[in-house]
């Protein structure tokens, strides 16, 4: 059995909280008093709370970035099998929480680009990262003719990195994940098209 320590706890219950009302609104003692975790710890492992938004960006990353590779880059599964599966697993993550946190990554790209240019940096770098899962998957796709030949799959993968982000954003304001469920009918029908279609 995993012992969780006390930076764990910090970062997990910290996650969840800026999820839910953002990193302003969510003060250092409200993630002391509800992590059990004394002040005192905090500062042992975490700086200021900037150092701490970096590791909670970290962790988060760290762990959906482990989901991307599961999903976009199964290679047992045809490429838009994976796709729609890694759809359909956020959908589920999202309406599991009633479709009140969104994307952790991009409520934070929303709230402190303008503020702090070392987490905006670090931010940008994880939606590099989930942009290149999703090139990769539609290479895939490209290369065993899921999709026309003439479409780009690096301009793809920015497109669904973007257009899925505000599909969550809107999911959230929302409470529903029907933004999602549209945007996804659109990708499939009338942007991912075959050889077939084009015909």
């Amino acid at each position: 059995m995993t012992t969780i320590t006390s930076r764990d706890k910090l970062i997990q219950v910290g996650a969840e909280l800026i999820a839910e009302h953002g990193y302003t609104a969510t003060g250092i003692n409200t993630i002391l008093k509800q992590s059990g975790v004394p002040k005192g710890s905090f500062y042992h492992y975490f700086g200021s709370k900037e150092d701490f938004g970096l590791a909670v960006i970290e962790s988060f990353a760290d762990a959906f970035d482990e989901q991307l590779a599961s999903t976009l880059r199964d290679t047992s599964q045809p490429p838009l099998s994976r796709l729609r599966h890694y759809f359909s697993s956020v959908k589920e993550e999202i309406a599991r929480h009633e479709c009140v946190r969104g994307c952790l990554i991009g409520n934070l790209g929303q709230e402190l680009s303008s503020h702090s240019d070392i987490l905006r940096d670090r931010l940008e770098k994880v939606f590099r990262g989930w942009e290149q899962n999703f090139i990769a998957c539609l290479s895939d796709a490209r290369a065993a003719g899921e999709i026309d030949d003439s479409l780009d799959p690096e301009t793809l993968g920015s497109f669904i990195l973007v257009g899925w982000e505000g599909a969550i954003l809107r999911a959230k304001t929302a409470r529903s994940v029907q933004p999602m469920e549209a945007f996804e009918a659109v990708l499939f029908k009338h942007v991912l098209t075959s050889p077939s279609q084009s015909v």
